[in-house]
């Protein structure tokens, strides 16, 4: 797909704001830096895999779901059996895991083919999650609706979804022609204002985003937490800039790029203590 001109001036004024310019510069200088850690000159998978059980973690946190690391880690790599019969909090883990899981999968499509990237995550994120399994993987349909995100406003009605997704690959279309940052947090906030699907847009839209930093090359290592650095300063902040964005109007908008300007940033921070830790042989 192409994108029209029109979306592709519309992205670049977005990028021409100087703050946004600056979260642009200062997100790519970080991924560079990580780049080029020593740690990732040989030992980029183990690097990756801690990285995305932290990511896992991190995303399952900003649903509400709250339980330790080292827990998450343990059941990543099959050390630990999950439960037969699993609470809440355990249902949001593991679609948080599933989820961050499949970036590696999805990853090389998810520019190119953003909607067949989407689906195959929500039937990783949501498979504890929907009450009705014939709702993985497509857009809510009918009178279905998503209580998800109720800070941002009721959920679009599902017979607007179409066009709106139509928009989000638009907007990734234009990645070569804007700054990938501007493209990626502008998909995520729209995955999130969407609400697509009934159950588990949340954990898609961070695992979206995680799949979109790698495959739009800033950090094609995978080792920059995304979901961490969204989560930095807290399910709060996070919250408010996703709001701001829904019902913010331009500075709204402007207020959420800059957001997560600064989230890139400590995403990559994250991924430099896990570098720092592979090469010292600290990592657990």
């Amino acid at each position: 797909m192409q994108s029209s001109p029109e979306v592709i001036r519309a992205l670049r004024s977005l990028a021409d704001i100087p703050e946004v310019a600056a979260a642009v510069d200062d997100s790519r200088e970080a991924c560079t830096q990580l780049r080029w850690h020593q740690a990732l000159r040989r030992r980029i998978p183990e690097a990756a895999a801690e990285s995305r059980v932290r990511g896992a973690w991190a995303s399952a946190r900003l649903e509400g779901a709250r339980t330790s690391v080292e827990i998450v880690r343990d059941l990543m790599r099959g050390a630990r059996q999950p439960s037969p019969d699993p609470d809440p909090v355990e249902r949001i883990v593991r679609g948080a895991m599933a989820a961050t899981a499949e970036t590696e999968h999805v990853r090389a499509v998810a520019v190119a083919s953003p909607m067949q990237a989407l689906a195959r995550l929500h039937v990783v994120a949501a498979a504890d999650l929907v009450p009705d399994r014939a709702q993985l993987g497509r857009p809510r349909t009918g009178d279905e609706t998503c209580e998800e995100f109720a800070d941002l406003g009721p959920a679009p009605a599902a017979d607007q979804v179409p066009a709106r997704l139509a928009g989000v690959a638009q907007i990734l279309a234009a990645n070569e022609a804007v700054p990938a940052l501007v493209c990626i947090a502008i998909a995520h906030a729209e995955i999130a204002t969407i609400r697509p699907f009934t159950h588990g847009n949340g954990l898609v839209a961070r695992a979206f985003e995680r799949a979109l930093v790698q495959a739009t090359g800033l950090d094609p290592t995978g080792v920059a937490v995304t979901e961490a650095g969204q989560g930095d300063q807290g399910p709060t902040a996070y919250i408010g800039a996703l709001t701001a964005y829904a019902t913010g109007g331009a500075d709204g908008v402007r207020l959420w790029l800059e957001h997560c300007g600064t989230a890139l940033v400590a995403a990559a921070l994250e991924g430099h203590t896990i570098a720092d830790a592979v090469l010292a042989g600290r990592l657990t």
